[in-house]
């Protein structure tokens, strides 16, 4: 109830709410990452002090006559507790006296070394060094003139990407709710017109049954029977175009008919109905081209795309109407002079609302496209365009 009082304030609520969350789980992850790397600087640091005195004991060995083995046991097991951080252990003129956890492919010898003086040929050393300077504070084994080099463990590498991974989990499931919504929105709104388009119908549906009645009244009067036939053209006009808007949100009926006869038929009429200073041209095959069509449905594309085309032109120019048989398809084209399209408009055209006019609600190619492709299974789309030479807007459809 309170979403739906006040719905902009609630949404900048929850994107309020979404960025608190995020900023908090984005800082906790920081908190525990650096937390991590405080842990495994104080391992190294215990490493070190046990490096240190692992070497402190091997100088006294020769003199400590009391030399016990088991007091190396400790001092072993902390220098060999570390399996995960990389690192390198270095003289002052970086020669590596010893190296742990660093991948075959960089070092020639990746097993731990135990004796005093012993130095190691390592490929890219100190490129390495450089690396883990960078990503850590080296830690000096005093009096011995070493350093302590280690980078990051693969565990706290892979926790640098975790608030990515987040946040991409985070844009995919907007993502989703977002084309829920927008999809939800669409399907309520594809109700709403397809239930106007009904009332439309039903609405025209009386005056146009009264419009029957007088037109057998005028014959009955002797009045000139030329104004007849163009009243009962009109009237059956009228009777298509309910029909049209009582068909939307069903799925019609689809019948063999001839395509050729059919596009004819609609040219002709709107051709009657249109300014002079249009110039019409017909192509069609001499044979009938059969295919699976709903007539009035199919009329009603023809229409839009020639009143379209005649809109481009401004009323002024020539409009060419093709009809190419294929093997097993035939081909529909309307050609305009008009003011063609940008190439990045060739798709968007189709979309419920885009329009180029001043008047207009840009549903006409929209309807066309779902009639074509959703009713028919055939396909509609803009053949080819040019700024100030005009478009040609093609539909294919399958034969029988």
């Amino acid at each position: 109830m309170l979403f739906s009082k006040y719905p902009n304030v609630m949404r900048w609520v929850m994107v309020f709410l979404s960025f608190v969350i995020i900023s908090l789980i984005l800082w906790n992850t920081y908190v525990f990452f650096q937390n991590f790397k405080e842990e495994e600087r104080t391992k190294m640091e215990n490493w070190s002090f046990a490096q240190k005195e692992y070497l402190r004991i091997l100088d006294n060995l020769s003199i400590d006559n009391d030399f016990n083995p088991k007091d190396l046991d400790l001092i072993l097991k902390i220098l060999g507790s570390n399996t995960t951080t990389p690192m390198i252990v270095a003289d002052q003129d970086l020669n590596v006296v010893t190296f742990s956890n660093i991948g075959e492919s960089k070092v020639t010898d990746s097993t731990f070394v135990s004796k005093k003086d012993s130095l190691f040929v390592m490929d890219n050393a100190k490129q390495l060094i450089e690396q883990f300077s960078n990503e850590n504070k080296p830690i000096a084994i005093i009096n011995e003139n070493q350093t302590l080099y280690y980078g990051n463990s693969p565990l706290l590498n892979k926790l640098k990407y975790y608030p990515l991974a987040l946040i991409l989990i985070i844009v995919l499931f907007s993502a989703v709710v977002y084309f829920f919504y927008r999809s939800s929105k669409i399907a309520t709104q594809n109700k709403l017109w397809s239930g106007m388009a009904k009332e439309t119908a039903h609405q025209i549906g009386t005056p146009l049954s009264s419009l029957i009645g007088w037109t057998e009244i005028l014959k009955s009067e002797n009045t000139n029977p030329e104004y007849i036939v163009e009243i009962e053209k009109d009237i059956s006009r009228l009777q298509t175009i309910t029909e049209r808007f009582s068909k939307i949100g069903s799925v019609p009926t689809l019948q063999k008919a001839d395509i050729v006869q059919e596009t004819i038929e609609s040219y002709d009429y709107l051709k009657a109905r249109s300014s002079n200073l249009v110039e019409f041209e017909l192509e069609t095959p001499q044979e009938e081209i059969f295919v699976l069509l709903n007539q009035q449905l199919y009329s009603w594309t023809i229409e839009n795309l020639v009143k379209n085309a005649i809109d481009a032109m401004k009323g002024k120019g020539k409009l060419s109407v093709r009809i190419t048989h294929l093997e097993d398809e035939v081909k529909i084209q309307v050609k305009d002079t008009g003011k063609g399209l940008h190439k990045n408009q060739f798709k968007s055209i189709f979309e419920p609302g885009f329009t180029t006019k001043k008047r207009g609600w840009g549903l006409g190619l929209s309807l066309a496209k779902r009639i074509i492709e959703d009713f028919h299974s055939g396909k509609i789309k803009v053949l080819h365009s040019e700024i100030g030479k005009g478009t040609t807007m093609q539909i294919i459809l399958k034969t029988i």
